[in-house]
């Protein structure tokens, strides 16, 4: 049985693969799903579970990959992710690595898509399955949720220059489950802005995240008396890190819906 990712390339199961990660949010659903063992590599910002993966052996970061790192470690698969790692690494890779795999998920529910993708290529199927149901219920306590107002919110990832997401993004549509939307600045997926009254009309809230950018309750602070709006900080990793951490995601959802 073969087992398609976000590319449509097929990959067989491999009972014996070495993994080099080079996805924190993956790195973590690996060791999730019992496949630590198997894993040769990882990035820098691998960083969960801090326990497990401290003896992993680091290989750059997610956007400077030291290619000569991952060679010698001599992986049978290296997965990558479309938004967080470069395409021309993901190209030199498969000039040595004989599996890349590419993945891609876009809304909460590929999680279940990325998990039995992982959990079908490396032998962890009934795992991944395990890990399924349990997200599954998760999703449905949170769509058993009362509806509230809908809200408009203004989701900041850096500053100097100011940034923040589009409606086409992972955490924009974590934000759309508990209906909050994001306001539309453009064509990018990630656009700069500036903080103008017409941008501020549009915005009924103003949301700090923890990652990339490190927010903290002082930026809260300072933010709020020079715009006027509330601002909230928020936890980054559950926003926007799909795979096992998608799971705690849902419930911090829960949690923000009702604040």
């Amino acid at each position: 049985m073969t087992h398609t990712d976000a590319l449509g390339r097929r990959h067989a199961a491999d009972p014996n693969a070495r993994i080099v990660s080079l996805v924190p949010s993956i790195t973590e659903l690996l060791c999730e799903l019992g496949l630590a063992p198997r894993l040769a590599g990882r990035t820098g910002f691998c960083i969960h579970p801090a326990g497990v993966v401290r003896d992993i052996p680091k290989v750059g970061g997610t956007k400077d990959v030291n290619l000569k790192k991952i060679r010698a470690l001599a992986p049978t698969h290296v997965i990558v992710n479309i938004d967080e790692n470069e395409k021309p690494t993901a190209d030199a890779l498969a000039g040595f690595v004989p599996h890349v795999v590419v993945t891609h998920p876009l809304a909460p529910r590929d999680n279940l898509e990325l998990a039995r993708l992982m959990g079908g290529i490396f032998c962890a199927d009934e795992k991944a399955e395990a890990w399924c149901a349990a997200f599954e219920a998760e999703y449905a306590a949170l769509r058993a949720m009362p509806k509230a107002p809908p809200r408009t919110v203004l989701y900041c990832i850096w500053q100097d220059p100011w940034m923040s997401i589009s409606s086409d993004t992972y955490i924009a549509r974590m934000l759309a489950e508990i209906g909050w939307s994001v306001p539309d600045l453009g064509e990018a997926r990630y656009p700069r802005f500036d903080w103008t009254p017409e941008l501020l009309a549009r915005v009924d809230q103003v949301l700090l995240s923890s990652e990339p950018y490190r927010f903290t309750e002082a930026h809260v602070d300072a933010l709020e008396r020079q715009i006027g709006k509330p601002v909230q900080l928020v936890d980054g990793e559950m926003m926007s890190w799909y795979g096992s951490r998608a799971l705690l995601g849902l419930g911090y959802l829960r949690q923000l819906a009702r604040r």
